[in-house]
């Protein structure tokens, strides 16, 4: 491959400035999302699993969902 861009009279790409990554972090903010999938139990003892979602830039938390798992029904008789 090289051979062939050389031939082309292609120059080769300037090295990359290497950054930090706080520095990644801050340039991508804007558009950096993550995501957790958790387990609580609540005052009144109900096990709740909750969705979230953190966007970095706002640094705001959404809540995509929750509920609580009912048991399953047992065998019939």
């Amino acid at each position: 491959m090289w051979q062939i861009v050389t031939d082309a009279g292609i120059d080769p790409t300037p090295k990359r400035a290497s950054s930090t990554w706080a520095q990644f972090l801050h340039s991508q903010a804007e558009v950096l999302l993550a995501c957790d999938f958790l387990e609580t139990i609540t005052l009144t003892g109900v096990r709740m699993y909750v969705l979230v979602v953190i966007e970095h830039a706002q640094r705001r938390i959404h809540i995509l969902g929750a509920g609580a798992l009912r048991a399953a029904p047992g065998p019939p008789e």
